[in-house]
């Protein structure tokens, strides 16, 4: 039996599937962090923050990743609405400074050119009602203190204590009698010994114009009067049966004075001298101390002719009388602790800075 014939029925082309290629993007480096536990090593990792704390904390096995984080959700929740004693616990503006005097939680009225005479008339009795005299005063010291120590280069924190200690004269009224830039010219020296920045009465009688004897007669009272008063407060706490801190957290006028050692570096410094200048000025300054080549010397005489005597062993000789530029004496009495120093200079300077080569006696000058 013959087949049918069969019907070729033709297939229209399937449409293209072919995706157009997307352009190639610049590679850009992946710059974010991720903290991961280094113990657990989770991906992603289970990081709890732990705000009472401050720290960072692994939440599977409890390692602390990081401290001091800090906490930017609301500090508290308010309900203004439903505050029945008026007691917003919302807090706005700067804390309070404790240099100063009051609550300083006070809003000033403004009153600038154009404004109307109802915004002056109001300025004026705000001003009236709010003056603070004592205020005024320890503005215009703190002012002064700033000015004086940025003058000559003195740290902040250095600043910050001589107007802490003038704070507490005023307080007690201590020194009602003296001129005041006396006494911040006492605070500002008794406040270089608390933060070991050495400065000598001449550089304060320098700075402030208030004579060597005045300075010193002021800093006796000083002393007196801030230990006299760490005393009661120490005897206070014994009383109250607690222990006294041994390291004394209230300033304590007696502390060492300032030793050539001290001022050797500054010097050095300020004459661009290396470091090994430096180290040895500072070496020979003990060594004279404990051998007493140059007792009832001033600290600035002995510190000048240790500098004067190091820079010429180590290769860096520096002239009398750049010294005395920079140490404020004589180049002659430079020249005179430098000759009392020269017969004894054996025993001032370790044997091992000449056997390696880095000071020769040789290099000195004559007496």
């Amino acid at each position: 039996m013959a087949n049918p014939p069969m019907h070729v029925v033709p297939v229209a082309p399937l449409p293209s599937t072919k995706v157009a290629a997307k352009p190639l993007e610049p590679w850009v480096e992946n710059l974010t962090l991720n903290l991961m536990c280094r113990e657990c090593k989770e991906d992603p990792p289970n990081i709890v923050e732990d705000f009472s704390a401050g720290d960072t904390i692994c939440g599977s096995c409890g390692l602390v990743l990081g401290d001091r984080i800090v906490d930017t959700r609301s500090e508290w929740r308010t309900f203004t609405n439903d505050d029945q004693n008026n007691d917003d616990p919302s807090r706005v503006g700067d804390g309070a400074n404790p240099l100063l005097n009051g609550a300083q939680l006070q809003t000033d009225i403004a009153f600038v050119g154009g404004a109307s005479a109802k915004s002056r008339d109001l300025s004026r009795a705000q001003n009236k009602a709010t003056h603070d005299k004592s205020t005024k005063t320890l503005l215009a010291a703190y002012k002064e203190i700033g000015s004086l120590c940025d003058g000559i280069g003195i740290p902040k924190n250095v600043s910050d204590t001589a107007k802490h200690l003038f704070k507490i004269t005023v307080d007690e009224n201590a020194f009602r009698g003296k001129s005041q830039e006396t006494v911040i010219a006492g605070c500002i020296f008794i406040a270089c010994r608390q933060c070991k920045v050495p400065r000598t009465f001449r550089e304060i009688f320098d700075l402030t114009k208030v004579s060597k004897p005045e300075i010193g007669r002021v800093f006796k009272a000083l002393e007196k009067f801030f230990n006299g008063r760490n005393e009661k407060t120490n005897a206070a706490i014994v009383e109250a049966g607690g222990i006294v801190d041994p390291n004394g957290s209230g300033f304590n006028a007696s502390v060492e004075s300032t030793t050539p050692k001290d001022l050797c570096l500054r010097f050095c410094s300020q004459l661009n001298l290396s470091q090994k200048c430096t180290t040895l000025s500072q070496d020979i300054a003990i060594r004279a101390e404990t051998t007493g080549d140059l007792a009832g010397r001033s600290p600035i005489s002995t510190a000048a002719a240790c500098i004067y005597m190091a820079s010429h062993l180590a290769g860096e000789g520096k002239s009398a009388k750049d010294v005395s530029i920079v140490a404020g004496v004589s180049d002659g009495t430079i020249r005179n602790a430098f000759k009392l120093m020269l017969p004894n200079k054996e025993r001032l300077v370790k044997p091992e800075w000449i056997a390696d080569g880095r000071a020769d006696f040789k290099r000195l000058p004559p007496a």
